[in-house]
């Protein structure tokens, strides 16, 4: 299988110098143990030692007597699917409060610890939390995370060969977890992202809580698919699934902690009263997106509202990445005129960008006038960058500050 040098590596050594306990979450098969197997071949000069908890008899062990499973010699422990036996955490701060060496402990997770019932303890202050997502094209083509640089520092190149929507929407149908990408048959990649779904919800979700109605929360997973990009909108959707609001709620946190969906909030740092607060849903991975809902690549390629969806999930997918490696916040905006902004991005020196999404090629000055009404009225004196992203070559500039970028500019 390929190896990928994932963006986050860099955090993760820095983090093991200086933080007790690490923390790798992210969704089952995007590549955590990969990681720490990565990370366990680069420090050859460290006693370090693997245990998964995968390993039947080894997850007896941890949940028999975790104080005596985790006394070992090692400079560093890594566990891995440390969500299967969440008890472990109340005696790991035990070990780092009596000993606060760093880098003790290297966990991994395909569900979120914070999160999990079981848990009594979080181990705030211990511990250093990165999360892990599928692959990006940056990461998968061997480059560094260099777009929010290219932006703020607007170092742009004059052109990117060979971007159009056909590229951008395979990208997007491939998704990013690693196995699948092998795959070079589209059916055959759809029947692993269907298994990779039906274990997750039959057999892995057992871990972390009891759902007793199974067949309504795969069929969540699949309406909130078709919502990725839109508005949450809960009675709505609480009445197309004839569920409660409390089982809504309580089955979105399961699969947020599973790490199916995410969120975008809303832009609220203004008292202006016009301006909404919904928060923004997205899959979590576009080719799960694509399998799930059964599209046909050339029919969505031919649906504007099904290429645009599919295609704004993607950038968010890139940018959120970006995003958490630089500190940098993503939000998005919308007030109650209709003005949207798809993404907000505020750097950690208070620059934002706008940030416009198409999955076409024909870009005029008129798509960028909300973002240019979002900095005249609420942005004001703060530096702002305002960017369309679609599916040509070329890099074009309306004006000084309105921009439009090659959508494969986010993976160069």
């Amino acid at each position: 299988m390929n190896s990928y040098k994932r963006w986050c590596i860099d955090s993760l050594n820095q983090a093991l110098e200086s933080r007790r306990v690490i923390s790798i979450l992210g969704a089952r098969q995007c590549g955590k143990t990969t990681l720490a197997r990565q990370f366990l071949n680069q420090q050859s000069e460290y006693n370090i030692i693997y245990r998964t908890l995968d390993d039947l008899t080894l997850l007896q062990a941890a949940i028999d007597d975790p104080k005596s499973f985790l006394q070992t010699s090692a400079d560093t422990l890594i566990i891995d699917e440390i969500q299967k036996a969440p008890l472990l955490l109340s005696s790991i701060k035990q070990i780092v409060d009596e000993n606060n060496r760093a880098g003790q402990f290297l966990l991994t997770g395909s569900a979120d610890i914070r999160h999990l019932p079981q848990a009594s303890e979080s181990l705030a202050g211990r511990i250093k939390n990165l999360h892990l997502r599928t692959l990006v094209m940056g990461e998968i083509n061997g480059n560094p995370p260099n777009f929010l640089q290219i932006i703020f520092n607007r170092n742009f190149p004059t052109r990117i060969s060979g971007c159009d929507k056909r590229k951008i929407l395979q990208l997007a149908f491939n998704g990013g977890y690693p196995e699948p990408l092998l795959l070079k048959n589209a059916r055959d990649r759809k029947d692993w992202f269907r298994d990779y779904v039906n274990t997750l919800i039959y057999k892995d979700l057992s871990d972390i809580v009891n759902i007793r109605r199974t067949s309504t929360l795969k069929e969540m997973v699949k309406i909130l698919m078709a919502w990725s990009s839109k508005f949450i909108d809960i009675p709505d959707l609480c009445g197309k699934l004839s569920i409660s609001r409390a089982t809504f709620d309580s089955y979105l946190n399961v699969l947020e902690s599973l790490y199916l969906f995410e969120r975008v909030p809303a832009w609220c740092k203004t008292d202006y009263n016009r301006v909404g607060r919904k928060d923004k849903l997205f899959a979590s991975d576009t080719g799960l997106m694509a399998a799930l809902l059964n599209w046909n690549f050339e029919e969505v390629l031919l649906d504007s509202d099904r290429s645009g969806k599919i295609v704004e999930t993607l950038v968010f997918h890139e940018l959120v990445v970006q995003c958490e490696l630089y500190g940098a916040e993503i939000y998005h905006y919308r007030d109650r005129e209709n003005r949207e902004i798809d993404f907000i991005i505020e750097s950690e020196d208070g620059k934002i960008a706008c940030i416009e999404v198409k999955s076409g090629s024909v870009v005029s000055k008129s798509d960028f006038r909300h973002m240019e009404w979002f900095h005249n009225n609420i942005a004001q004196d703060r530096e702002v960058i305002m960017i369309i992203l679609y599916s040509g070559e070329n890099i074009i500039f309306f004006s000084e500050n309105l921009i439009c970028l090659p959508t494969l500019i986010l993976g160069i």
